[in-house]
C-alpha cells in the first residue's frame, strides 16, 4: 500500500493523474489503476470524478494526512534505534522584505508548536515564487499580490496592506511630496517587481516627471541610498519594520496613498497537509499580531 500512498501524495501535489504520473514515472492509466486499488483496499472512494477530472473528496483529504505520516514513517525504517524520526519538511517561498520582517516570528510560532518539523525558506521575487507554487515545488509563498488574476488552482489570503511613503534625506526640508519628487533625483523600486510596477503606475497616474538616478530591487538598499543623500524614493512601510533609519524622513502621501498588498498563495486547500495548514495559520497569526502592534502605535 505504501506505493499507492506515495502516488496519492503525488496526485495531491500535482493536481492531475497525468501530472502525478510524470512526477513518479508512471503512465496516467497506471496512476488511475493504483488509485482504484487503494480505494478498493480502503473500502471507500477518495475522489469525486467528473469526466476526466478527479478531485479529492473529504475522506480523501483525511487519508492524505494519514498517508503523509505513513510514508514518512516508512522512510525512517532502518534508522538508528531510538533515534528521533524526522518531522515533516515544508518548503515556503518568501520575498526578501518578508524574511526580514514578520516571517521570523511566524516560524518561531510554528516551530514552538512543532519542534520536530523542518522548514525550508526559498527566496525569490513574487513572480518566480508564484510559478513555483503553481508547479507544486513549494507548498506556499508569502509575496506581493500580482496585478493579474491567479491561476485557477491557486488560492490567495491577504495578510497586510503596506502603505507607500516618500522617503527623503533628513536634511531635505519641505512636505510637498509632489515637488520633492520632481526636484530631487529619484531612486526607483525595480520595475521588474510587482511593487516597482505599482510605483511606476502611481507616477504615471500623477503625471510626475521624475529624474531617475538609480533603479534597484532591494528595499534596504533604497533606504540606505536615501539616508546617504543620493535622492528620494517611494518605499512601502513594511509591517514588521515600523521605524525608519535616523538618516531619512518619511512623508505621507495623504489621499494619494497607495499600498503594497502582502499575502499567502498556495495550491488547493485539499492538497495541503495538516503541517502546511498549521504553518499558514502561524504566518497569518504573526501578521495579525504585527498589525495590532502598528495600530497601538
Amino acid at each position: 500500500m505504501i506505493r499507492e500512498l506515495k502516488t496519492l501524495l503525488a496526485v495531491a501535489r500535482e493536481g492531475t493523474f497525468a501530472a502525478a504520473g510524470e512526477r513518479v514515472g508512471l503512465t496516467q492509466a497506471a496512476v488511475s489503476a493504483q488509485m482504484q486499488r487503494l480505494e478498493a483496499e480502503l473500502g471507500f472512494p477518495l475522489f469525486d470524478r467528473t469526466g476526466r477530472s478527479a478531485r479529492l473528496n473529504a475522506r480523501g483529504a483525511e487519508v492524505l494526512e494519514q498517508a503523509e505520516e505513513l510514508v514518512r514513517l516508512a522512510g525512517a525504517i532502518g534508522t538508528t534505534a531510538g533515534a528521533a524520526l524526522p518531522g515533516p519538511a515544508l518548503s515556503l517561498g518568501a520575498i526578501a522584505s518578508v524574511q526580514r520582517s514578520v516571517l521570523p516570528a511566524a516560524l518561531a510560532r510554528f516551530h514552538g508548536a512543532h519542534p520536530d518539523a523542518r522548514t525550508r525558506i526559498v527566496p525569490g521575487v513574487s513572480s518566480a515564487l508564484i510559478d513555483q507554487v503553481d508547479a507544486r515545488e513549494l507548498e506556499m509563498a508569502v509575496i506581493i499580490r500580482p496585478p493579474f488574476a491567479l491561476q485557477r488552482e491557486l488560492q490567495w489570503t491577504t495578510l497586510a496592506a503596506e502603505p507607500f511613503r516618500l522617503l527623503v534625506p533628513r536634511a531635505v526640508r519641505g512636505a510637498d511630496w509632489r515637488a520633492l519628487l520632481v526636484l530631487h533625483p529619484f531612486l526607483r523600486y525595480d520595475r521588474s517587481s510587482y511593487g516597482g510596477r505599482q510605483v511606476d503606475r502611481f507616477l504615471r497616474a500623477q503625471r510626475l516627471d521624475v529624474r531617475d538616478a538609480c533603479e534597484i530591487d532591494e528595499l534596504d538598499a533604497l533606504v540606505a541610498l536615501v539616508a546617504q543623500g543620493v535622492g528620494v524614493a517611494l518605499v512601502p512601510q513594511m509591517l514588521g519594520s515600523p521605524h525608519w533609519p535616523a538618516g531619512v524622513r518619511a512623508i505621507d502621501l495623504g489621499d494619494c496613498t497607495f499600498h503594497r498588498e502582502i499575502g499567502l498563495v498556495h495550491g488547493p486547500q485539499r492538497a495541503l497537509g495538516k503541517p502546511a495548514r498549521e504553518l499558514a495559520a502561524a504566518i497569518a497569526a504573526a501578521y495579525g499580531a504585527a498589525t495590532s502592534r502598528r495600530a497601538r502605535h
